[in-house]
């Protein structure tokens, strides 16, 4: 496998695993607004809601209950599936620095280290379509949450958007893949 390819893909699932990581511990996942005037700004994530007041830009966030308790199916089926991407990305990594060429360890098997990163690009394509289930399920139900409002005229000036968590779990997890493909598909 060329090293620049191998460099690249690291590169690219380095990046991704952090946005992936970032997206998990961030709690900006649907965004709306109360009223019309933009008095204030709710963030909705996996493990918390913040509002901040956009007067004077106070923030205040309120935990959700244990980890324990019961909880909307998008939260709890999200935070399993960021938490078991995530896992998989710095497992991924792990092996991808072990097989990279430039590294020392294993240098005189360069077939063992080539398998190292094709093994590496299988589990980082694993933790990506996991991490996009997860991004592209609470999107989905963003929008279906807001459809119902609007269907049942419960509009009030409230509307929702995904927030920069979403987006971010989104752009990590199709990083990863691409990581991944090039790792899998692109190896001689």
């Amino acid at each position: 496998m060329s090293a620049a390819l191998q460099v690249t893909a690291f590169g690219l699932a380095l990046l991704s695993t952090l946005f992936l990581l970032l997206a998990t511990c961030t709690d900006c996942w649907m965004v709306n607004a109360d009223d019309s005037l933009e008095v204030s700004h709710k963030c909705r994530g996996l493990w918390r809601e913040c509002v901040t007041n956009m007067q004077d830009g106070v923030r205040t966030c309120d935990q959700y209950d244990s980890i324990l308790a019961d909880h909307p199916v998008k939260i709890v089926v999200t935070r399993t599936l960021m938490i078991t991407a995530d896992l998989l990305a710095g497992l991924a990594l792990a092996t991808l620095v072990l097989g990279l060429d430039c590294i020392m360890f294993l240098k005189e098997d360069p077939c063992v280290k080539l398998k190292m990163c094709y093994g590496a690009g299988v589990i980082l394509c694993a933790g990506s379509i996991l991490g996009l289930i997860g991004s592209v399920w609470y999107a989905v139900d963003v929008y279906v949450e807001r459809a119902m409002l609007v269907s049942h005229n419960i509009f009030l000036g409230v509307h929702y958007d995904f927030g920069w968590s979403c987006w971010l779990g989104m752009a990590g997890s199709t990083g990863c893949f691409v990581a991944s493909v090039l790792l899998t598909c692109c190896r001689y």
